[in-house]
């Protein structure tokens, strides 16, 4: 009966190693999460275009002007709209093909890749 009231809890080393698989965890998370609200934030951008009519949003030109404003305000200067998203107008609508990636250095040769690929119809105001 002594034996079993002795084993409660973990050990020192379960605890570190406890504590060093949170903090990769965290580390990870880290890196690649301001790369995913970045991604929220152009799709808000993208998506706005149809709400905002006093926009008035005509051309693909534009539109880019729009998004890059949004870019601007948002924060997101790592990103060449002009390379990044593809944008074609067919019947009063804009569709807007958003393809890009993203690395984060994680340890030594090792990266982290984020991959976006969405595509949006979005209806001209």
């Amino acid at each position: 009966m002594k034996f079993a009231r002795s084993q409660k809890g973990l050990s020192m080393l379960s605890w570190l190693v406890v504590l060093i698989v949170v903090a990769f965890l965290a580390s990870t998370a880290f890196k690649v999460l301001p790369h995913y609200l970045d991604f929220f934030s152009l799709q808000k951008i993208v998506t706005g275009v149809e709400t905002e009519k006093a926009l008035e949003i005509r051309s693909p030109g534009e539109f880019f002007e729009h998004v890059s404003r949004g870019m601007q305000v948002n924060n997101i200067r790592d990103l060449d709209m002009r390379k990044v998203m593809d944008v074609r107008m067919e019947n009063n609508e804009f569709y807007v093909h958003l393809k890009y990636e993203k690395r984060e250095p994680l340890i030594e040769n090792l990266d982290l890749v984020v991959h976006f690929d969405r595509e949006y119809r979005v209806r001209a105001p």
